[in-house]
């Protein structure tokens, strides 16, 4: 079956990269370069707002990695654009990834010009996969560092996911999905994404169901009838009104067990009080309160600040395109080749060099206190080495893909772990310690 013209398939991934990727590729193999090479993935500077960000995507795209293939037809059209010699074609459809790619577990608090993965291939196998892997690991990282923030603005309360209908594509919406399971987001409305990634499925109704009946109550009435335990939106006409509507429907057909009402305009803080005192009054704690309606972090914490009975938080759009830090500078770049570590000196775009290791140290009671970035096999650095080698030799070790697995428990651990500073929301420097080891200083010195 052909694919849909929007949708990518993974057969057709090889070609999802940058003309200069293959043409810097026939280049290589034109010379005969096939010394190894080290790629190292990171970022400059933490976008603005953020103190920290989770690395996010980096084990789903060193694992594809493995499974890139050109085919036939791919190289038919290759052919089509008359920039490809036939040798060099022929070389590229026997073209595997046979290297080794080190990463960090997913959901590991990251901060700048720490690598999320180092790549070791001959230089052309290492060369193809940088368009790649940068657009999986900037998409889900932005996307989990932006719905971690939530997370922490909800104080423990479940946070679902509802912003499908406003994401860049329909890529980015899946996808999505998995950086909010691994962030620690409670659910999703999103089915694909729910589905594929472990996600429980979460949703009310909308505004149009209750439009569709001619009574608000009938519309309650047939709802909770079909879906016991169910969430009710009580705010298409007046409010309150539908909050008194659906304790009358638990008066008359208690079977029903209306699990909560959900809030998706006006004064959410002030509507929740006065619907929790309702629902208290009526004997019914047990109803929980749902608030949608263009939350992000900030209004969140805003909310539960001044005391709103709020027990759910539904966030879309601000959460589904970050919209406060979208991007993160993020560069994939030659720091060794034939063994001779590799420095570019652009102002302002200077990276480390050399194949890296990052070693991170916990204070007595558990907590981050700072990173050293060491050159990989450099003895003596204290702390905990968090760079991992997930592929040899183009091959998945399963020891190490079991870690993408326990993502979201990773992250719930790190957030206890971090200190008070990272995890505030405003902006501004945590004063996080990251420090350089004596040999990758010597080594950028002498470079």
């Amino acid at each position: 079956m052909t694919p849909a013209p929007f949708a990518v398939a993974d057969e057709e991934l090889a070609l999802l990269t940058d003309l200069y990727q293959l043409t810097m590729l026939q280049a290589y193999w034109a010379e005969g370069m096939e010394e190894r090479a080290t790629f190292s993935l990171f970022f400059r500077r933490l976008p603005p707002g953020r103190r920290f960000m989770l690395a996010c995507g980096q084990q789903y795209a060193a694992e594809l990695a493995t499974r890139l293939r050109f085919r036939e037809h791919h190289l038919k059209r290759l052919a089509g654009t008359g920039l490809f010699e036939e040798a060099f074609l022929a070389w590229l459809g026997a073209w595997r990834f046979r290297g080794d790619i080190w990463t960090l577990p997913e959901g590991t608090p990251v901060f700048a010009n720490q690598p999320f993965m180092e790549v070791e291939a001959p230089i052309a196998e290492a060369q193809l996969l940088e368009s790649l892997v940068m657009n999986l690991v900037q998409l889900e990282t932005v996307l989990a560092s932006k719905a971690v923030r939530v997370v922490l603005a909800a104080r423990g309360r479940p946070v679902v996911d509802f912003g499908m209908r406003r994401m860049h594509g329909i890529d980015a919406a899946v996808r999505g999905v998995r950086a909010y399971r691994t962030a620690g987001l409670e659910g999703t409305s999103n089915v694909l994404g729910g589905l594929r990634h472990d996600l429980p499925l979460r949703g009310t109704m909308a505004h149009s169901y209750i439009l569709a009946h001619d009574d608000e109550r009938e519309a309650f009435h047939a709802f909770a009838r079909r879906y016991p335990g169910t969430t009710l939106l009580v705010d298409t006409h007046d409010t309150l009104a539908g909050v008194r509507k659906v304790i009358d429907l638990m008066a008359e057909a208690p079977e029903t067990g209306i699990g909560a009402i959900r809030l998706d305009s006006g004064d959410l803080g002030q509507l929740a009080r006065e619907s929790r005192a309702l629902l208290d009054a009526a004997g019914h704690p047990e109803v929980k309160i749902v608030a949608s309606s263009g939350l992000d972090e900030w209004q969140i914490a805003a909310l539960l600040e001044e005391g709103a009975p709020i027990d759910v938080f539904g966030v879309g759009t601000e959460m589904g395109a970050s919209s406060d830090a979208p991007v993160i500078d993020l560069s994939y770049k030659l720091v060794e080749y034939a063994g001779t570590p590799r420095l570019k000196h652009s102002p302002g775009k200077v990276n480390p060099p050399g194949r890296k290791q990052l070693f991170r140290r916990y204070d007595e009671v558990g907590r981050y206190a700072g990173d050293t970035l060491a050159l990989r096999g450099e003895p003596g650095i204290p702390g905990e080495p968090l760079l991992r080698p997930l592929v040899r030799g183009g091959e998945v070790t399963r020891e190490e893909m079991a870690l993408a697995a326990g993502a979201r428990e990773r992250v719930q651990e790190a957030l206890a772990r971090l200190p008070a500073a990272l995890r505030e929301l405003d902006p501004g420097d945590a004063g996080y310690p990251v420090a350089l080891s004596p040999g990758l200083d010597a080594l950028v010195r002498t470079l």
